[in-house]
């Protein structure tokens, strides 16, 4: 697969093809018509890595064709953020007129937020001394932007190695710590949607919530509300540290996050399995009627999918329609599919977000 081209004018016909393609493969399942959440046909995304490619005086940003092998050198990137976008062409002549900064980086990081704020890492290959903190401090000053220095074995912070994302949901002014080098929503516009949806599904509902792979809280800010008590697990130990930031930051207070894997808390609740993590944790004091899993693209493994059974309401979010064929194959017997949507968080591909709400038959 060659680097998508980016044309506006083909956006709605390409997303029809990918969402039609979706009612297609999930039509034995019957379906309901699927809620449609569209990207902005440009500059949408928050998080874009760029090779720096040198040539004589000259460094230009390029991309690696997938299936040539070829770099790819571009002077624009209509994918990317606005606020990337404008930065990228200063940046560049900032480096090409500084041989502290220039001298041997190959590779640069955008982490950017839909509240405005940008984190640039630049990866070298060599050791970063004082003399490029030096010169990084004076060009994260000139550019205003925040600037980690990476080489092997070597991370340098001159600020802070995280953003701070923040937008309107519902009447509720939500706020995220988002870490560099970890995972966050790459569309910012498509999320905020996503969360929405998933706020709508689950506001009928009663009882408490357990929540898998929760990262860096991203649902479990928007979704804690509507539950009576939550109990949120993830193994990534920076995605749980900076959960717990933004479960304070926005003042989440009935929701507890353990760092555990989904089979773990799979053999506690159904098992009856202890584990240290767990230890403060009285799981009887639980009414659980709703599961909520944002899983990997491999999807649930069958420790998950039978603990999923035991549940009134699954709210099932996935970036693999074809795992996600699979688990609701598994669940068939037990759940039949409520609510159905499709969320596009990468235009121009064959990817799409999916989001189902799976109720007990």
């Amino acid at each position: 697969m060659t680097l998508p081209a980016i044309d506006p004018a083909q956006y709605e016909n390409l997303l029809a093809t990918k969402v039609d393609r979706y009612k297609a493969d999930f039509a034995p399942f019957d379906l309901p018509e699927p809620a449609v959440f569209r990207s902005p046909p440009r500059h949408y995304r928050l998080r874009v890595e760029f090779r720096l490619w040198h040539h004589g005086d000259d460094i230009d940003y390029a991309m690696f064709d997938p299936e040539t092998k070829k770099p790819i050198l571009m002077t624009d990137f209509p994918v990317a953020h606005l606020t990337i976008c404008r930065l990228m062409p200063r940046l560049r002549l900032a480096l090409m007129a500084s041989e502290v900064l220039r001298h041997r980086v190959f590779a640069i990081e955008f982490l950017a937020t839909l509240s405005g704020e940008l984190l640039v890492t630049l990866i070298y290959h060599r050791t970063l001394d004082e003399a490029w903190e030096a010169a990084a401090r004076a060009l994260a000053a000139d550019l205003r932007i925040r600037i980690i220095g990476r080489s092997r074995g070597q991370k340098i912070v001159l600020d802070r190695d995280w953003v701070m994302e923040s937008f309107e949901l519902n009447g509720r002014s939500l706020g995220y710590k988002q870490l560099e080098g970890s995972f966050s929503q790459p569309n910012g516009e498509v999320n905020r949607q996503m969360l929405g949806w998933a706020c709508a599904q689950v506001a009928p509902l009663a009882g408490d919530l357990l929540e898998l792979y929760c990262g860096n809280g991203n649902f479990t800010v928007a979704l804690a509300p509507y539950f009576g008590k939550v109990l949120a697990t993830e193994v990534s130990k920076s995605s749980v540290q900076a959960a717990i930031y933004n479960l304070e930051a926005n003042e989440i207070k009935n929701t507890v996050l353990v760092r555990m894997s989904s089979d773990e808390i799979s053999a506690a609740l159904t098992a009856g399995e202890s584990f240290q993590r767990l230890k403060d944790v009285d799981l009887t004091s639980y009414r659980f009627s709703t599961i909520f899993l944002d899983p990997p693209r491999a999807g649930l493994d069958p420790a998950t999918l039978e603990l999923a059974r035991g549940f009134t309401h699954i709210l099932y979010i996935s970036c693999n329609p074809q795992t996600l064929r699979d688990n609701v194959a598994a669940l068939h017997d037990t759940h039949h599919i409520a609510a159905a949507a499709a969320f596009d968080q990468f235009p121009y591909t064959h990817h799409l977000e999916c989001g189902l709400l799976l109720r007990r038959r």
